[in-house]
């Protein structure tokens, strides 16, 4: 008698795989064929997966259009199946696969794209938090300032790319008509958070990205020097009123 764990593995093979036979041991009261009813419920498993990856990237269903987009995601769902049954964790992957799916290598942004809105869904899920009342920090010693620890929000992610990535998603996502976009202008810096109910997305300055990188495990002394040793136009008030503002930042501590 075939092991339930062997079954289980035998059948999501099959699911994902047109070219397998459904397994030996599953059987029909109905008098249907096996391989006719099987066919219909792997049909409707890839086709729930196809339209989990549509709902969590519309910014690059929209770029690529509806037929090429489920081309491309009915690849990458036979390729990289769910490992959970929980489906709010499946798609990390799929930015990736995008970078190295051929068909659409003449669109070198779409990776990021995806990047960007897969950051939103994790952000959009990540654990509540009170952003840090600026008075707090206002009341800290200025003369210790540097030596500072912050906690940053668990939604906050951060995105850097070689394109407007920010530009691109804004005006696929809030346009009617989507807007020409200049992909010589240059990369942008993306900050993704959740403060409250929804997420934000907003473009960084300079050098703003790396230093709030640095946060995660620097005082704001070292992680400001090493911003301002990479790029001479960081603006240290800039950035940190900016976190403050953000809702990013939810706690402040002197360092040992």
């Amino acid at each position: 008698m075939m092991r339930l764990a062997d079954l289980q593995r035998d059948l999501a093979a099959a699911l994902l795989d047109s070219q397998k036979h459904p397994p030996s041991a599953l059987t029909s009261h109905s008098g249907e064929t096996i391989g006719a009813r099987f066919a219909v419920y792997r049909r409707n498993v890839s086709a729930s997966l196809i339209q989990v990856q549509e709902a969590r990237f519309p910014v690059v269903a929209r770029l690529v259009g509806t037929e090429f987009f489920r081309a491309m995601a009915s690849s990458y769902v036979a390729q990289s199946p769910p490992l959970s049954p929980a489906l709010v964790t499946y798609g990390g992957g799929f930015p990736e696969f995008i970078a190295a799916f051929a068909p659409a290598a003449d669109l070198p942004y779409l990776p990021d794209v995806a990047r960007l809105e897969w950051l939103q869904h994790e952000a959009y899920h990540a654990a509540d938090a009170e952003p840090l009342d600026a008075a707090i920090l206002a009341a800290l010693p200025a003369e210790r300032l540097a030596d500072v620890r912050f906690a940053l929000h668990p939604s906050l992610r951060l995105l850097s790319s070689a394109f407007p990535v920010i530009a691109i998603w804004r005006t696929n996502t809030h346009d009617a008509e989507v807007a020409a976009i200049d992909l010589a202008a240059g990369g942008e810096d993306a900050l993704i958070l959740r403060p409250r109910l929804e997420v934000e997305i907003s473009k960084l300055p300079q050098g703003a990205h790396d230093f709030i990188a640095d946060l995660r495990e620097l005082a704001l002394g070292p992680a400001a020097d090493r911003a301002g040793s990479r790029s001479d136009r960081f603006d240290l008030q800039s950035a940190l009123a900016g976190l403050v503002a953000s809702g990013a930042i939810v706690g402040a501590a002197l360092a040992d």
